[in-house]
């Protein structure tokens, strides 16, 4: 699928947005429930989560040996590249749901609103292992200001909580394999099989 371009002025009418929660059906499992802070304005446009082209998610998902086709989402995802993901019990869904240019847009009130949504969803999609993509947004949205990156000690609605790190492109000091590795760990809890892109025969 050919990469989209937008105008300032298209991205921008996609402000306030909201893009569906991307998770298994018909009875799939859900093991690993990623987490990001909101969408941007591209993802809100193609209505495909961590779209941007400068996003590093899918190609770090890829490098980990977690998915096992390229995703390229900046056209929109395809119904195989969604098909694809629920297969293997992955999900995806935001802290806070309406768009912003960028995360330092949104208040604290609606990090902790937020917070309380995503037990909700928990609640009821029931994941093995829960991955929040963004240290400050988890510390916001919990009230947990001292809170560190990795595995927390504590479940979170009976799911396994990891905090990784954000895959945008505007986090400088992680690159793809910082982030694969970081997601590799909370994949290997949910029992995902891994394959990394160099021990694939």
């Amino acid at each position: 699928m050919p990469r989209r371009r937008f105008t300032r002025a298209e991205l921008e009418s996609f402000r306030d947005a909201e893009v569906p929660d991307l998770l298994p059906s018909n009875g799939q499992a859900l093991r690993l429930l990623f987490v990001g802070i909101n969408p941007g304005l591209w993802t809100a446009a193609t209505q495909t989560h961590f779209a941007h082209p400068g996003n590093r998610f899918y190609p770090a998902l890829e490098l980990a040996g977690i998915v096992q086709r390229t995703i390229d989402p900046s056209a929109g995802m395809t119904d195989q590249d969604r098909d694809h993901l629920r297969e293997l019990g992955i999900g995806v869904t935001n802290l806070v749901r309406r768009a912003t240019a960028r995360a330092d847009e949104l208040s604290r009130a609606e990090f902790r609103e937020g917070g309380e949504e995503l037990r909700a969803t928990v609640r009821r999609t029931q994941p093995e292992v829960l991955a929040v993509a963004g240290i400050t947004a988890y510390r916001d949205a919990f009230g947990l200001p001292k809170a560190q990156a990795g595995r927390q000690p504590e479940p979170f609605e009976g799911a396994a909580l990891w905090v990784v790190p954000n895959p945008s492109g505007l986090n400088a000091h992680e690159t793809v394999a910082t982030l694969a590795r970081a997601y590799a760990a909370p994949a290997t809890e949910a029992g995902l099989a891994l394959s990394p892109i160099g021990e694939r025969q």
